[in-house]
């Protein structure tokens, strides 16, 4: 078997560039042209983000999940608030999302907190998703160890048959969190490995402060 040299893998970056000129002065703006700029790319999974959090005893943990929307200036996705990322959130609300296209040569890294949306914007998007997605998140018990695939199995077809002909009911412990954003980072690969790294923060009055970061 050849071996394969991983610290000898590497790409010439360089296809685009990122200018405080150019960027709009607003990063969720900003980020709503890239995000359909990697859409109309028809990239695969163009709205996938790593949701990373912080447990109570301060270990980090980083999962993917993917974006539902952007409201109000926060970003929208949906889970069990029972899973390990519900339950570090509960304990801690600071999270950090990142965004990698790499057919675009970049990276979005948004730094904020989390909080629960309303009852009734989860039941509006649970009901939105497929059939058999409303049911699966009714049965799974999100990051629990299980005994086996088979289990699952069981209780997706029981839960199925449970509601033949009826509406599936969004189930407590599931629902959607908003982040709202305090740091945000755009990155775009350049040559020499020069990249252009902008940071939006947020001032005292709420404004957007804007800076070059070193690559």
């Amino acid at each position: 078997m050849t071996e394969i040299n991983i610290a000898q893998i590497r790409k010439e970056y360089g296809s685009q560039k990122l200018s405080k000129k150019t960027v709009d002065p607003n990063p969720i703006r900003q980020f709503e042209i890239w995000l359909q700029e990697a859409i109309k790319s028809e990239l695969a999974e163009p709205t996938a983000m790593q949701v990373s959090t912080v447990s109570p005893d301060g270990k980090p943990a980083c999962r993917t999940v993917l974006l539902k929307g952007i409201e109000n200036e926060a970003y929208i996705f949906y889970t069990n608030y029972d899973s390990r990322k519900g339950q570090h959130i509960a304990s801690n609300p600071n999270v950090c999302l990142t965004f990698f296209w790499a057919e675009l040569e970049r990276q979005v890294h948004v730094e904020g907190s989390a909080s629960k949306v309303s009852e009734g914007k989860s039941n509006e998007y649970f009901q939105s998703r497929p059939r058999k997605s409303r049911l699966g998140a009714r049965i799974s018990p999100q990051s629990q160890v299980i005994k086996s695939r088979n289990d699952i199995i069981t209780a997706f077809v029981a839960e199925s048959a449970r509601y033949i002909g009826q509406k599936v009911p969004r189930p407590d412990n599931w629902g959607g969190y908003a982040i709202v954003p305090e740091r945000i980072e755009f990155w775009q690969g350049r040559e020499s490995r020069l990249h252009d790294r902008l940071l939006f923060t947020r001032n005292g009055k709420g404004d957007w402060k804007i800076d070059r970061l070193a690559p």
